[in-house]
């Protein structure tokens, strides 16, 4: 039986009751694109536990993590949520857990992966950043045979729908994310860059709770915030990561979850308005952690986005605000079927040419066109 749970929220949104009812049961029953991106077959993954192997030394992989920066180069912890999520959220079924189904993946590999995208997705391209080819997905680690090999390049404990706190979408947040880090660890120092991704979960979960109200999310931010600080010093300060990158908050507002509202003319002020009170605290929170900055590095999600989103309309992305992957009704999510089996969806007929691919996430072209933007100060932040 796999340690984590699994289950999706449908959109961002919260799950009606009677998806809740069949994930409790479940749970009880069975428990190139602009930027050159090197990524393991989803399920070609299968490390040993880092700390298992044939000398001291050797059962710590990836080096001291010292001098000019090529010790960070080695390997990769993830944490977070869908946006880094690469095969974690388990495969409950099309109506609990669609990125495991057509259409997402349809650009890369050319079926689904259990990446909420057509293709890769922002670990896949910070994985290419530091140098190394995407870790594993903690669920898939005993898959194959490539043992320490796979090990070494790190892992990713992401997993759709979690948050920085509770969610209520019965996934590990990341704190328990990090728990199953040190696990792996298993008295090892560890090596290599931390990245962290929040992308709004809990936020959702509020709004959810209080009735849709976008104020109830704002008055939630301090909470969030002061959350991923303990989580942040915890990385630094117990775990020992010297390298530690975290996103900040895309413009939440300008998803095709908030746009489709506005038969996808604009983005919703309010949502974004909470985007950047967000980011504002979480600058502070960095500032105080890490006033040199030379542990952590703030990764800049919000600027490319707004910039890509906004930009002419002859430019990269000729749809912004509409995703490729669109639903019949609000309440329906991307490879949606009904009872015949009939598709409750339309997917575009060229992905590059949209910025968001469903409801919430980006496309593997938008992510490509983001990673342009931050390679740089990650490249930077592990030279030092």
């Amino acid at each position: 039986m796999e340690e984590e749970s699994s289950t999706l929220i449908r959109r961002r949104t919260s799950l009606p009751a009677t998806t809740v009812m069949m994930v409790v049961l479940l749970l009880l029953l069975c428990c190139n694109c602009g930027v050159e991106v090197v990524v393991a077959a989803a399920d070609e993954s299968s490390p040993a536990p880092v700390g298992k192997g044939g000398s001291d030394h050797g059962s710590c992989p990836g080096g001291d993590g010292d001098g000019d920066g090529e010790g960070y180069r080695k390997q990769l912890w993830v944490f977070g949520d869908s946006y880094a999520d690469t095969g974690n959220l388990g495969n409950l079924g099309r109506e609990l857990t669609h990125a495991w189904y057509y259409p997402y993946g349809i650009t890369f590999p050319r079926h689904p992966t259990g990446r909420f995208s057509d293709g890769r997705v922002l670990t896949d391209f910070v994985a290419s950043a530091v140098g190394i080819a995407t870790p594993v997905a903690y669920k898939l680690r005993r898959r194959g045979g490539h043992g320490g090999e796979v090990a070494s390049r790190g892992m990713n404990f992401a997993v759709g729908g979690s948050g920085v706190l509770d969610t209520g979408y019965f996934q590990r947040n990341i704190s328990s994310q990090i728990d199953l880090f040190q696990k792996q660890l298993r008295g090892c120092g560890p090596t290599g860059v931390a990245l962290v991704v929040v992308s709004g979960n809990d936020y959702s979960a509020v709004v959810d709770k209080n009735n849709g109200t976008s104020e109830a999310a704002i008055a939630y931010i301090p909470t969030v915030v002061r959350g991923l600080r303990e989580q942040l010093r915890r990385l630094r300060d117990e775990v020992g990561m010297k390298k530690v990158v975290v996103t900040n908050l895309h413009p939440m507002g300008c998803t095709p979850y908030f746009t489709r509202l506005l038969n996808y003319s604009g983005c919703d002020t309010l949502a974004n308005a909470g985007s950047d009170q967000h980011n504002a605290a979480l600058r502070s929170v960095l500032h105080d952690l890490d006033p040199a900055n030379t542990t952590f590095l703030l990764l800049d999600l919000h600027t490319p986005f707004l910039n890509l989103i906004t930009a002419a309309a002859d430019d990269k992305f000729p749809v912004r605000l509409r995703p490729c992957c669109e639903t019949f009704t609000a309440d329906g999510h991307c490879g949606q079927e009904d009872d015949a089996g009939n598709k409750q969806y339309t997917v575009c007929d060229d992905p590059e040419r949209h910025f968001y691919w469903d409801d919430v996430h980006p496309t593997q072209a938008a992510w490509a066109a983001v990673a342009q933007a931050f390679t740089p100060a990650i490249h930077r932040f592990l030279s030092t």
